[in-house]
């Protein structure tokens, strides 16, 4: 792959100008940085330069003599113990550095943990004025310690130590949009993508996201194969009696027993990093679906947790991304920036956690993996997706997220040229993310209210359409109905999933942290803890009966089931039970349309002013739309992703889409201004950057838009396998359907069409 950073063509004792200077900025910045933090910090004393000077050597000398001892304490402890172990090493050594120096005092430990933080952001503003990349820092041991083992088997020639294929580094720019993307290229905000597409090496193309556009959709087709399995973000799950939230680690890990065929992307020897799935994957370093199998090998977590400032220097940072996004939210509200969501609470944490804390630490891990030589490595960088949700996708905040990921490609180039195989680099998205107000802002209650409202009307109200009559049992729909709704009707006993996914990489990794052998140690934080242990008493029959509606949102599709029925409803038994209730949801401000099964004729498209037939007969010399088409306005691809997502397994009895304006803005079932899962805008053009000797292949793409492109999660992962076949990193791959061929079977719930009293 290209690289800024040609191998050393001398012996084992050849010292680079870059390792002189990589020494010469980590001996300066230290020296500074402890030099300022002793300056402020009351309790620590210098008699004079050259002293600091020193202890920023004893500091370098202190970390490589207890190297040895904290390996082992990482093997025998895992993670958590390279953590505890780490955080008393740098303690230890800053304070024996500060100790034993002569010209040197100290009072307190709490004196050397203050000298640690300022330390560390005194380190990090030097690097920034010096122009060094700050991931380089975090990666910075591993990138000297590769560069050397390199020397050393390059006898003279600089070749790399074995003869091993060439290996693919996946990397994941989750939510990144392809307009997005060329607008920060255009920008100059993405210059390490810029530098590749310029010179040739890589080529930019777009591919198709299909309904559900989301995070767990689009990984379990990247790294499975099996987007087919995951109807939404979060669902009703009959089979298990309760709600599904992927981003929950012992949801994400039923989905993956139910997905997984061993057979994934990064099977034989790959390595997951940051994902919600494993791939299959040797390798899994805070992988959601795995949290119950720990957070990996200790000593893949000991150089950052250990290395002097590195940790100290991320948590600093962390607070510092939380001001900036305190600065960002009012500065929207105070130039009343709109469409806009409120940026307060929890997610202001959240927000530097993820994107500074837990990103670097993803980096380092990737890091690792590269230096060891992994075939192929997969790694999800959420950073975007975090903050276009709350600030919008083409917002400067926004974007400037794609500038710190662009450095991380920066840095995981670098490694990569020093790494034992010679990496290829694939950089794609999930998904993209389209703009609008949020559903409750236009129709002015969130969806589940307006579901709850429109049952409870709906029980006075007569059937419309004269469409043939229900199964038996209608009266199961007002089983634990509570009074007191509209008009002295029963109120609705309905639940929602709550809007969670930006807790998702934060409970990963306390999850995986927390768990030890096999226990079940599973950490939900926040909105989803409620949802988790209502699920869990529910499942474990406790007598309570389910809800009798359910609604999820995921971004701008919302989708409402009826648990207590054993299997999906189709539309003339919902308006036999609940008249108008199709109806009124269709004419809802901010609704396009609502997508339903029918005995008669399959699935259906309902809009405030027609129906689309997604399956005609033809034979039946019946229209195809009545009135007005209420899908044209998704464009193209719509008819095709609603009747795939209308057959897939634990799809809901209704399916919801916002509406979506010429502008392409849509409306988030769920608080944000930034949204993807369902159809509109620019949300469905996901990012496919490619090296130039790596081609798509033609028979994967369809015509979208006068373009030809893969469509489908599933497309890309069987590209990916290809490339990977072609590069050697496989022993087989199995091969996918041609291109305009229908997709895979559900991989649960019927996949036919349900007639009135139809068993489950």
């Amino acid at each position: 792959m290209p690289s800024d950073d040609p191998r050393p063509r001398r012996g084992w004792w050849s010292v680079t100008l870059s390792d002189v200077g990589d020494a010469l900025l980590g001996l300066v910045t230290t020296a500074v940085g402890l030099g300022v933090a002793i300056a402020v910090v009351d309790g620590v004393r210098a008699t004079n330069p050259g002293a600091v000077v020193l202890a920023a050597l004893l500091v370098g000398a202190g970390d490589l003599v207890l190297r040895p001892p904290l390996r082992v304490l990482a093997r025998v402890g895992g993670a958590m113990g390279a953590l505890v172990a780490g955080l008393g090493a740098q303690v230890a050594v800053v304070w024996l550095a500060l100790s034993l120096g002569p010209g040197l005092e100290v009072r307190s430990a709490w004196a050397v943990v203050q000298v640690l933080v300022i330390t560390a952001c005194v380190m990090a503003v030097g690097r920034w004025v010096w122009g060094a990349s700050d991931s380089d820092y975090v990666v910075g041991d591993v990138l000297r310690r590769a560069r050397a083992r390199a020397r050393r088997a390059g006898e003279g020639g600089g070749a790399v130590p074995d003869h091993r294929p060439p290996g693919l580094l996946v990397v994941q720019l989750d939510g990144v949009g392809t307009a997005v993307l060329e607008q920060a290229l255009d920008a100059g905000l993405a210059p390490t993508m810029a530098r590749w597409l310029e010179s040739g090496s890589h080529r930019l193309t777009s591919w198709w996201a299909q309904a559900p556009s989301t995070t767990p959709a689009s990984q379990a087709g990247l790294l499975h194969g099996a987007a087919d399995a995951i109807p939404s973000f979060r669902w009703w799950d009959r089979e298990a009696g309760r709600l599904v939230v992927t981003n929950h680690p012992d949801d994400a890990a039923m989905v993956e027993r139910r997905l997984s065929d061993g057979r994934g992307l990064l099977a034989d020897g790959g390595a997951a990093v940051s994902t919600m799935f494993s791939g299959d994957a040797a390798r899994q370093l805070l992988v959601m679906s795995q949290a119950r199998r720990g957070i990996g090998p200790g000593t893949s977590y000991l150089r950052f947790f250990a290395s002097p400032f590195v940790l100290a220097r991320a948590v600093t940072l962390t607070v510092g991304e939380m001001v900036k996004e305190l600065y960002q939210g009012r500065r929207q509200r105070v130039r009343d920036v709109r469409p806009r969501v409120p940026r307060r609470g929890w997610y202001v944490v959240l927000r530097g956690v993820t994107n500074v804390l837990l990103r670097d630490l993803a980096t380092s891990l990737v890091a690792e993996q590269l230096v060891r030589g992994a075939p192929v490595v997969f790694v999800d960088l959420v950073d975007y997706d975090e903050i276009a949700h709350h600030a919008g996708p083409t917002r400067p905040e926004s974007l400037r997220a794609l500038d710190g990921l662009d450095g991380v490609l920066d840095t995981l180039q670098r490694v990569a040229a020093a790494a034992p195989r010679d990496y290829r680099v694939v950089v794609l998205s999930d998904h993209g993310q389209a703009l609008g107000p949020t559903f409750a802002q236009v129709a002015g209650e969130p969806l589940v209210e307006a579901v709850r409202r429109l049952v409870s009307a709906g029980r006075e109200e007569p059937s419309w359409g004269g469409t043939p009559g229900a199964a038996g049992g209608a009266g199961g729909g007002r089983a634990g109905a509570r009074h007191g709704g509209p008009g002295g009707a029963p109120e609705v006993d309905a639940v929602q999933a709550a809007s969670d996914e930006e807790w998702g990489p934060l409970n990963a990794f306390l999850s995986s942290a927390a768990s030890r052998h096999g226990e079940d140690r599973a950490v939900v934080l926040g909105p989803p803890g409620k949802d988790r242990r209502d699920g869990e008493r529910t499942a474990a029959g406790d007598g309570a009966p389910p809800p009798e509606v359910a609604v999820t949102g995921s971004g701008n599709l919302g989708m409402v089931w009826f648990p207590r029925e054993p299997r999906r409803l189709v539309l003339e038994e919902i308006e036999t039970r609940w008249p108008g209730l199709v109806r009124g949801l269709a004419s809802t401000p901010g609704i396009g349309l609502v997508l339903v099964d029918t005995a008669a004729r399959g699935l259906a498209a309902v809009g405030t002013g027609g129906i689309a037939w997604l399956e005609p007969d033809g034979a039946d010399g019946l229209p195809a739309v009545d009135g007005t088409d209420p899908v044209a306005r998704y464009g193209p691809r719509a008819t095709a992703d609603l009747r795939r997502l209308g057959r897939l397994g634990h799809v809901g009895d209704l399916v919801v889409l916002s509406d979506v304006t010429p502008g392409g803005r849509v409306h988030a079932f769920e608080g944000q201004v930034g949204s993807h899962g369902g159809l509109g805008g620019p949300q469905n053009r996901a990012v496919l950057l490619h090296p130039a000797e790596l081609p798509v292949d033609d028979d994967l793409l369809e015509d979208v838009d006068g373009e030809r492109i893969a469509v489908g999660a599933d497309r890309v992962h069987h590209q990916l396998l290809r490339w990977a076949t072609a590069l050697g990193l496989r022993r087989d791959a199995t091969p996918p359907a041609a291109a305009g061929e229908e997709g895979a079977a559900p991989a649960a719930g019927p996949a036919g069409r349900l007639r009135p009293g139809d068993g489950s």
